[in-house]
């Protein structure tokens, strides 16, 4: 009972003897014989394995079950590698039947059950935990999360029913819904024990030897779990709430979270056989979905791709870092120089035009560090060693003996320029001179210079302690030991770095210049603003195009298109109503409504575009721009595409970046003659 090319996570039963009680405890212990770089999950063989541990450990009268994972790993929930090998809808509605006639054991034993969750417990990996009387959770695990709704899905094996009659619906919904549209963000221990899921938080150093004493005192009768009443009076209140910030947000675009949202409210009544059973049907329909495919193709591309760059130099080339250097005190020079400081741990100085500028820079610095010593992310002596780590000067001369330097001063390529020609004559001819260039030329950049091999970009985005996307830029000249140096840094830095080629604007901002700049040429031509803004809602998109605007800036928006429009004035237009907002300095949207002040400084044409029409040239644009980008080699493949504008734009799962969306709503054959991806790799094979 193995699924094809699955890798099956064995149950190990072992009796063991707990001090305190009259006979063994049966302690299962998941473990696919890998370490924990590759996680445990459920296929049809792994709960297979577990049933029989279930049966075999009631067999031996224990005194009581308990669950835990190998080293570092619980379990990450079920084996999506395996869900587009499913033929039909019957074999995806005995998936979730297995899972949940599996699971139940654990509940409706007369055994007194636990779960001792050592490490990284998602998706069906906490359901598993759910299901158990009692739970233990280590301080130490890395990661706690339904994620399901972020991929497509829903928790199919009784977490959205087990989870609100446990912690509250309004916390359920939080878990289940919210946290996998906020960029899948995960649970840390304390927050998990704070809501519930657990019932006792322990050091990771003794956590199974502590989880077995805590469990024996339990059994005895030494210790009492008790849990809050979850207050049912508010609950359609909260999904009535749920569901208008989802159609607000979304506008219907995910149907995973609209299915959850349903789920939870059959939860209520905690009728758990058919709420399970309304969990089987609801995952038999999204596996048949191409939002699914898109979602596991995204996710492809995040655990895998984005740890193997394309077309990265071999990393034996790079070079040790041992001392940073940061050219600017801004907000953007700020942020890096905190980040260089708690991932290199090497002395990171910063300097800048006058000392009150680097003085407010490296103030920025300290205020963040106790920040995080306040709300308990650091410890007081990780804080110590980062103030001295940082620091200051308006001497360039402190960089001698920097061996990476990035600058990241105004995005001019004459000031640019001007500061490597000033620093090539100060430090050593080997050290990375790296830019943090929204837009502009590497190649240009490093023309002039003694040795322009060491030039290489290195594109943040904001904020940066947040965006996980790394753009390593590489000029003509740039050599394979700085590349390796940047990505080899770029790892450290937690960062997933992808390979572009020196071209305007890169990737992310190349085509969001295009996206954008159609949106407003349609605002140009006379579109209302309000038109504009809410055509690409039946995307589900992170941000409406205005809102979007905002935050990056009309005047950051205006020169990035200038410099587009003059590499390729063909397709990037400059609009003056863009200069016209810039300049007032008034926001665009407040509270996700037009400024009707804005509006009025606009000077439109007479020929209005409807919702469909911008969203179709929008999409338009997207297609052409993207195979313009693969045909000049910007980057390896489409898939890098996705990767960037998932990790930089926060474009989500469900359209798997932006070329399966292109492909499925037939955009990219339509516009350019071909697909971008083969059919089946992020859709539905037929």
């Amino acid at each position: 009972m193995k699924a094809p090319n699955e890798v099956v996570t064995k149950a190990l039963l072992r009796s063991v003897n707990v001090p305190g009680l009259d006979r063994p405890a049966a302690l299962i212990t998941l473990d696919n014989g890998f370490d924990h770089t590759k996680p445990n999950t459920f296929g049809p063989g792994g709960l297979a394995s577990l049933d029989e541990a279930i049966t075999a450990a009631l067999a031996g009268d224990p005194a009581f079950i308990a669950v835990t994972g190998k080293p570092y790993i619980f379990c990450v929930g079920a084996d999506i590698v395996g869900l587009p090998q499913l033929a039909d809808r019957a074999q995806a509605l005995e998936i979730g039947r297995l899972g949940h006639r599996v699971f139940a054991r654990l509940k409706d034993s007369t055994v007194p059950t636990f779960a001792f969750v050592n490490g990284a417990a998602m998706g069906g990996g906490l359901e598993l935990a759910l299901h158990c009387h009692y739970r233990t959770l280590s301080g130490g695990a890395a990661a706690l999360a339904l994620p399901e709704v972020s991929l497509g899905l829903v928790p199919g094996w009784g977490g959205t029913q087990l989870l609100p009659n446990l912690i509250g619906i309004p916390a359920a919904t939080q878990v289940i819904i919210q946290n996998p549209l906020m960029q899948n963000k995960m649970l840390k221990p304390k927050q998990a024990a704070e809501l519930g899921i657990a019932d006792v938080l322990l050091e990771p150093a003794d956590f199974l030897e502590r989880s077995l004493e805590w469990a024996a005192d339990v059994v005895r009768g030494q210790v009492t779990v008790t849990r809050p009443a979850v207050d049912k009076d508010m609950w359609a209140g909260v999904l009535y709430f749920a569901r208008e910030t989802l159609n607000q947000r979304l506008h219907g675009a995910v149907p995973a979270a609209y299915k959850a949202l349903d789920l939870l409210e059959t939860a209520k009544d905690g009728d758990f056989a058919a709420g399970t059973a309304a969990e089987d049907e609801a995952l038999a329909d999204l596996v048949f979905s191409e939002e699914l495919r898109s979602g596991l193709y995204a996710f492809d591309l995040v655990q895998r791709r984005a740890k193997r760059p394309a077309g990265a130099p071999d990393k034996g080339l790079a070079r040790t870092i041992t001392k940073v250097g940061i050219v600017g005190a801004g907000l953007m020079a700020s942020q890096l120089a905190l980040l260089f400081a708690r991932r290199l741990q090497v002395p990171v100085v910063m300097t800048d035009l006058d000392q009150s500028r680097v003085d407010k820079g490296v103030g920025y610095v300290h205020t963040q560090i106790e920040k995080a010593v306040t709300k308990g992310r650091m410890d007081k002596g990780t804080a110590a060693k980062l103030y001295g780590l940082v620091s200051g000067t308006v001497d360039k001369s402190g960089f001698a003996d920097a061996d990476f330097v990035i600058e990241a001063v105004f995005e001019d390529l004459g000031v640019k320029k001007q500061v490597w020609a000033e620093l090539e004559k100060i430090v050593s001819p080997e050290a990375v001179l790296a830019t943090n260039t929204s837009s502009l030329s590497i190649t240009e950049m490093a023309a002039e210079l003694e040795h322009p091999e060491r030039v290489v970009g290195f594109h943040f985005f904001n904020p940066v302690a947040v965006l996980p996307l790394l753009e390593i830029v590489r000029g003509e000249r740039t050599d394979d030991v700085t590349l390796a140096t940047a990505f080899a840094v770029g790892k450290q830095l937690k960062k997933s770095s992808v390979l572009v080629k020196d071209a305007p604007a890169f990737v992310v901002n190349r085509l969001l210049t295009r996206f954008l700049g159609t949106v407003f040429a349609a605002v140009d031509a006379g579109t209302p603003l309000d038109v504009a803004n809410s055509a690409l809602d039946p995307l589900g998109l992170p941000m409406r195009p205005l809102a979007l605007l905002q935050l990056v800036g009309p005047a950051v928006a205006y020169h990035v298109g200038g410099t587009l429009h003059a590499a390729y004035p063909d397709r990037f237009g400059v609009s003056e109503n863009l200069k016209r907002i810039a300049d007032s300095g008034q926001p665009i949207v407040v509270d996700d409504q037009i400024n009707e002040e804005v509006a009025k400084l606009l000077v439109v044409g007479d020929q209005p575009l409807t919702e469909e029409q911008v969203r179709q040239n929008a999409l338009d644009a997207l297609a052409q721009e993207i195979r313009l980008m693969l045909d000049e080699g910007v980057v390896a493949e489409a898939q890098d595409i996705d990767l960037c504008m998932i990790l930089g734009a926060g474009w989500p799962f469900h359209l798997g970046g932006v070329t399966p969306y292109l492909d499925r709503t037939g955009t990219s054959e339509r516009v350019t003659g071909q697909r971008f991806l083969p059919r089946g790799a992020a859709s539905l094979p037929g």
